[in-house]
C-alpha cells in the first residue's frame, strides 16, 4: 500500500468524523430541550431583515388586549403585525413580526387555519412557501406566506392590477415560524 492510499484513507476518515460531529451538533439544542430561536425584525415596514432572538423584538407593538384567549395567531389590520401566542409558555408571545398585506384586508374576527401548502405561486406571480390560509371573503383568500426569493413586498397581482389579493407576506424566517406554530385548525384572530 503506497503513501497516497494511506493519506487518502486518513483524509476520508477525518472528513467522515467532522461530518458526524457536525450532524450531532446540529440537533443538540433540540435534544437538550433548549429554547428555539424566534425571528424578530430589525426594521418595521415592507422590507424587513430577520434575525434569530429569544424573545419578541422590543419595537413590536404589544399584543392587542382584544386578541382572545388560548393558543392563537393574532393579526392586526392597523399595525400589520402578527403575534404567535401560546398561553402555556413563558413568555406567551412566542414571536411577533410585521407582515405586508395584499390589496384587501380580512374582516376582524376569529377564524381557523383551513388549508396549508408547503409551496405555491402567489397572486403576484412569486414563488411562495409556508402558505397558511385562514379565511375567504368575497372571493378573496386570506393567508400568510413568504416569498422564496426573500422579498417581503406586499403581494399585488401582476396580471390584473384591479385583482384583489389577500396574502399577508412575511420574511422567510417568520414564515417558517408561523408554519411550525399553526397547523390546520389553529385559531387565527384578526383585530382592527
Amino acid at each position: 500500500m503506497g503513501p497516497g492510499v494511506v493519506v487518502t484513507g486518513l483524509t476520508l476518515g477525518a472528513l467522515a468524523m467532522v461530518s458526524l460531529l457536525a450532524f450531532q451538533a446540529n440537533g443538540a439544542q433540540d435534544r437538550a430541550g433548549g429554547a428555539k430561536p424566534v425571528a424578530t425584525t430589525t426594521t418595521v415596514g415592507t422590507a424587513t431583515a430577520a434575525a434569530p432572538s429569544a424573545a419578541p423584538t422590543p419595537t413590536a407593538p404589544p399584543l392587542p388586549a382584544t386578541s382572545g384567549t388560548g393558543t392563537r395567531v393574532v393579526y392586526s389590520v392597523s399595525s400589520h403585525y402578527v403575534w404567535l401566542v401560546d398561553p402555556k409558555k413563558t413568555p406567551q408571545v412566542a414571536a411577533a413580526f410585521p407582515v405586508a398585506p395584499g390589496t384587501v384586508e380580512p374582516v376582524p374576527g376569529s377564524y381557523a387555519v383551513y388549508s396549508r401548502a408547503a409551496t405555491g405561486t402567489g397572486t403576484d406571480g412569486r414563488q411562495i412557501e409556508h402558505v397558511v390560509r385562514f379565511a375567504q371573503q368575497n372571493g378573496v383568500v386570506f393567508g400568510f406566506s413568504a416569498a422564496m426569493d426573500g422579498t417581503t413586498q406586499a403581494p399585488t397581482a401582476t396580471a390584473d392590477p384591479k385583482a384583489k389579493t389577500g396574502g399577508l407576506r412575511s420574511g422567510r424566517a417568520e414564515g417558517q415560524l408561523l408554519w411550525d406554530f399553526a397547523p390546520k385548525d389553529t385559531k387565527v384572530v384578526v383585530v382592527a
